[in-house]
């Protein structure tokens, strides 16, 4: 059955849209037009959107490879009954990844074993398959490897492969505390960050007391007005899950 002229328009538009995403030119675009039939319009489109898809799955694919997360977590299934958001913020609006579009700044507060790094991985994972670049650090790890780039002469390298994040996880944020010299360089991280990505520091010591982290007053004071003026607290409470899911797995064991 022959095309109706809206059905035409449709196929062609949609050849259109698929052959613009591969960066095909216009004229180009413009001359296959003008000489296919509907079929071979259709054959190309389908061709043209496998590409698409197949492209968008390996950029999804290589982000999170980059991103470097230990052990994949998912938003799916988590327990919020003890995660306490801002007044004026909440669950929806951190899943939807906004913040990462506005460059927010994101600090989980608990204790150990509450969640903090579970949903800060969740939530670059997802960030990764929106098309975020994303990096997960362990700042203890991260340190002293921008200490050692220093040192060696080499710092644009390393700060150059942080800086391609959308959204950096800076994990374990003030479990050890660092010298004066060590606590300048993640303050570079994150001041080079403010207003080009997000940072989500996943932190057990209260933003009052970041000057025992940083040795520096400061420094700490200069940390956290960046949050207070472009981020959020989230806090994490109620019981352990590490020690929950070691008690389940001893009583499963017995």
């Amino acid at each position: 059955m022959p095309q109706t002229s809206s059905e035409r328009e449709a196929a062609q538009a949609a050849f259109r849209d698929a052959a613009r995403a591969l960066f095909i030119s216009g004229d180009t675009i413009a001359a296959f037009l003008g000489s296919a039939t509907p079929g071979q319009v259709a054959a190309c489109t389908s061709m043209l959107e496998s590409e698409i898809a197949h492209r968008d799955r390996a950029k999804r694919a290589r982000l999170l490879r980059q991103a470097r997360f230990p052990v994949p977590k998912s938003i799916e299934g988590f327990d919020w009954s003890n995660v306490a958001f801002p007044d004026d913020w909440g669950r929806e609006d951190m899943c939807s990844l906004a913040f990462v579009r506005d460059a927010e700044d994101l600090v989980f507060y608990g204790q150990t074993g509450r969640g903090k790094t579970h949903m800060a991985t969740a939530l670059g994972i997802a960030a990764t398959s929106a098309g975020y670049p994303a990096g997960f650090w362990q700042t203890a790890q991260l340190v002293p490897r921008l200490g050692k780039a220093k040192r060696e002469g080499t710092p644009g390298g390393l700060l150059a492969d942080v800086a391609k994040a959308r959204l950096l996880v800076l994990d374990e944020f003030g479990y050890a505390p660092f010298d004066v010299d060590g606590a300048r360089l993640p303050c570079q991280v994150i001041s080079e960050s403010y207003e080009r990505r997000s940072v989500i520091s996943a932190a057990n010591v209260e933003s009052g007391r970041w000057g025992t982290v940083f040795a520096d007053d400061k420094l700490a004071a200069a940390i956290v007005d960046r949050v207070a003026r472009h981020g959020r607290l989230v806090e994490f409470g109620g019981p352990s899950h590490r020690l929950e899911e070691s008690l389940m797995l001893g009583k499963s064991g017995r």
